[in-house]
């Protein structure tokens, strides 16, 4: 590096360090180290190792051979199926990365750290034989990235020149070099990462503004954030500008004006880029960014998430003021989603130390991280919220989902916010058992307790020498006004919270000082935030809730296969699922403890079936290879007839449905889509009166599956105003029906039905392609909805 250079690094480093310093007035706050924390026994610590076993079952030659073979380096491993060989290829080893850096922090594992460098090694062997700095794994990288940098963009939501998503595949491996760097101190992935980002500054070099930014209609993970993150670790303003220039202004513009646009995006799309918009805004000191990304999180967190933490159905954001969709589906709550609402949660509370922050931080940990893994190993993609419906678990060989990839990261991490620290003072923010090493300061603190299943926790200190400094803990939400107490030495404090919900108490501190914190819990029902007849039961920060039985759990453990992830086995009817009859106003108030365990609860006074009167309310997170009620539907005694009666006329239509279907595909929504093998030209997707569409002047198809050779219709949904629009349906490339609109179907949705010629029928095709085709000057219209019929 030259003079010139350093004196640049040197120059913007200090920019860097005034602009935070204006923009965080308030605090400096700052998270520990990842290596200065270490959980004690407890389900987080289990759910620790358990993760630590499945990293180290998946085979590092499998995880690399996508980047070999687009670098031109002959393996002789076999690449992995699944995700990994069918367009997301890559993507895993990019997590990988990241939850091999942060296992290593936060255990020591020299195993963990071997497979580290391993990793490493050889992505740098690919970036060098490379040439120009990239690593990746997407399918056909060089002719790929060859058209962008030509300018030659052709960008859907999910796809980019018909690659699956290359930019959120390549963020994984920008992610996992930055984590590599800044958790382990690796100075190699910080080469690599710096190379790699030259590469795309290079490619992108030559594209305005416009063009990057459609770009950026495709999926791209966090490119914003990793931008912003390699700026201040190089102390370079070109890495900022990049990620300036990342951020996707279709989502932002919005976000800067207050305003909630979010209906029916797919949500796992914007997290990230809300992340990257807080980051730039750490770096920057742009406070109306900052705001942006806050503003979200309070509308995400606040309109759109369950009692768990997790938002989403199908992937999408629902209607804030309709969650229908979400009880009725198969397909809730997604892993991925959570696990970035947690690292936005992270940025938004060190920079302004809100109790509010942590409180979701910890609903989200207790109730949806640490119940998306099985208790021996396997993580879950979906978490329905359907009564009576169930989850299905990943396997090591199998399966290599992003929700595995996130999931490889999410429970070696527990240990990232329990602590945090100000230039003098330390926040105790969760109640988890763990050792805190505050090597700066010479303190040590050890947090034992057991809970949840006990109301209380007690922190031990040990001090190189005698300090005068603060201790804030945090007054969780769910603790009543004056029913917290702390005491230091056995003596009582007299405590009082401050607007952000912290107790303060400083003193000189010693070795030996003991501070025990009493943590009373309630019950309490929590409603969908579309105030609808649906509760959840929730215990301080736990949520409960009931197994009902462990019948036809189809796929509980899941194959290779693209729907691998979703729990296909029969639905069962809502208006027989436990129903709640109470004139009481607080539902809560009819839970008695169960004699005998610490965390279990009945309700069989306020639950109306006879057959369920001895269901058990438990820990969410304890409840595995079952089906079980999460939210339950409630009811007045004078409203029963009526709520029954309505709840049978919307099922038995649902369930009808259901019977007669064979596959089905909901158009214009991301996974569905890739789950049948899209395809398709000039096309687009879009959202009219809050449902996606996929329409089109070229053609579009899917691959629709017949296992029991049942189909006999082709049943397609579009809505009935539309003019002149002319297309053609083909299944297996037989023409079964053209359709010219006119107009004079009316204002509604039309589910047109298609008898499927014997030609298709007769020909035992497990398969059926059902490819939609625009006649010459004409289009296709919105398609919403295709069904292969029984």
């Amino acid at each position: 590096m030259t003079r010139i250079n350093i004196k640049k690094t040197l120059w913007f480093a200090l920019l860097l360090v005034s602009t935070a310093t204006v923009y965080g007035q308030k605090t400096t706050l700052q998270s520990f180290p990842l290596s200065s924390v270490r959980l004690l026994n407890s389900p987080f610590k289990e759910a620790q190792q358990t993760d630590m076993k499945y990293i180290l079952s998946l085979d590092p030659d499998r995880l690399l051979f996508p980047y070999l073979r687009e670098a031109g380096i002959e393996s002789n491993a076999k690449s992995y199926g699944n995700w990994e060989n069918t367009g997301l290829d890559g993507h895993i080893g990019g997590h990988y990365l990241s939850a091999l850096s942060e296992m290593y922090a936060a255990t020591g594992n020299q195993l963990i750290k071997e497979r580290l460098d391993y990793m490493l090694d050889w992505l740098e062997k690919c970036q060098q034989k490379n040439g120009n700095g990239y690593i990746g794994g997407v399918p056909g990288s060089k002719a790929l990235w060859e058209e962008i940098e030509q300018g030659k963009i052709d960008a859907g939501s999910f796809s980019l020149n018909n690659k699956w998503v290359p930019w959120y595949n390549i963020h994984k491996v920008y992610a996992g070099l930055v984590d590599a760097y800044k958790l382990t101190g690796n100075e190699k992935a910080k080469k690599m990462l710096i190379q790699l980002s030259d590469w795309c500054l290079n490619l992108t070099a030559n594209l305005s503004d416009d063009q990057i930014q459609q770009l950026l209609r495709s999926e791209h993970g966090g490119m914003n954030e990793v931008f912003a993150d390699v700026a201040t670790i190089t102390g370079y303003k070109k890495y900022l500008t990049l990620a300036e220039k990342f951020s996707h202004k279709t989502i932002l513009d919005p976000l800067l004006k207050n305003t909630d646009a979010l209906n029916g995006l797919h949500a796992n799309t914007q997290i990230p880029k809300v992340i990257g918009f807080m980051r730039v805004a750490e770096v920057s000191g742009d406070k109306d960014w900052a705001n942006a990304a806050d503003f979200f999180w309070n509308t995400v967190v606040n309109n759109r998430t369950i009692s768990i933490g997790g938002n989403s159905v199908r992937e999408h954001f629902n209607p804030a003021n309709d969650f229908s969709s979400m009880i009725e589906s198969r397909e809730g709550p997604e892993t991925c989603n959570s696990y970035n609402m947690l690292k936005l949660s992270k940025h938004l509370f060190l920079d302004n130390p809100s109790s509010k922050y942590m409180d979701y931080y910890e609903r989200t940990t207790y109730n949806h991280i640490l119940s998306s893994q099985h208790p021996d190993g396997g993580f879950v993609y979906f978490t329905p919220i359907r009564p009576r419906h169930y989850r299905v678990y990943s396997e090591p060989q199998e399966s290599f989902w992003c929700c595995v990839g996130s999931g490889l990261e999410n429970h070696g991490k527990y240990g990232e916010l329990i602590y945090a620290h100000d230039d003098k003072n330390l926040y105790v923010n969760l109640f988890i058992p763990s050792t805190l090493n505050w090597k700066e300061k010479g303190i040590t603190l050890t947090q034992n307790t057991k809970f949840p299943f006990e109301e209380k926790t007690s922190i031990e200190l040990k001090l190189n020498k005698p300090q005068k400094f603060a201790i804030k803990f945090r007054y969780p939400s769910w603790v009543a006004d004056g029913k917290m107490k702390i005491s230091v030495n056995n003596k009582e404090m007299n405590i009082e919270k401050d607007s952000n919900s912290y107790v303060s108490i400083e003193r000189k501190w010693k070795t030996g000082d003991v501070i025990s914190i009493i943590l009373p819990m309630q019950n309490k029902t929590e409603q969908l935030p579309d105030k609808s007849n649906w509760v959840s039961f929730v215990h301080g920060p736990i949520v409960l809730a009931a197994v009902t039985d462990t019948t036809d759990l189809v796929g509980l453990r899941a194959d290779g296969s693209r729907m691998g992830h979703i729990a296909s086995g029969p639905v069962y009817p809502i208006e027989e699922a436990p129903l709640l009859v109470s004139n009481n106003a607080d539902l809560a108030n009819s839970l008695i403890t169960e004699k005998g365990k610490p965390f279990a609860f009945t309700a069989s006074d306020i639950i109306y079936q006879e057959k369920y009167k001895n269901l058990e309310l438990v820990p969410f997170f304890q409840i595995h290879d079952a089906r079980y009620m999460l939210y339950w539907p409630f009811t007045t005694k004078e409203k029963l007839p009526e709520i029954q009666k309505a709840m049978k006329e919307r099922e038995t239509a649902q369930m009808k449905l259901e019977a007669a279907t064979v596959d089905m595909v909901t158009s214009g929504e991301q996974q569905p889509e890739s789950d049948h093998n899209f395809k398709g030209e000039q096309t687009d997707t879009g959202i009219f009166k809050e449902r996606h569409y996929r329409n089109g002047k070229g053609f579009f198809s899917y691959d629709l599956k017949n296992p029991l050779l049942e189909a006999r219709k082709l049943r397609f949904t579009y809505f009935g105003t539309d003019k002149n629009k002319n297309f053609d349906i083909y299944v297996n490339d037989i023409l079964v029906s053209s359709i010219n609109m006119d107009g004079s179907e009316g204002d509604q949705f039309i589910d047109k039905m298609i008898e499927l010629p014997a030609a298709i029928i007769n020909n035992e095709n497990k398969i059926l392609r059902v490819t939609f085709k625009a006649k010459p000057n004409s289009m296709i219209t919105g398609i919403y909805e295709v069904r292969l019929m029984k």
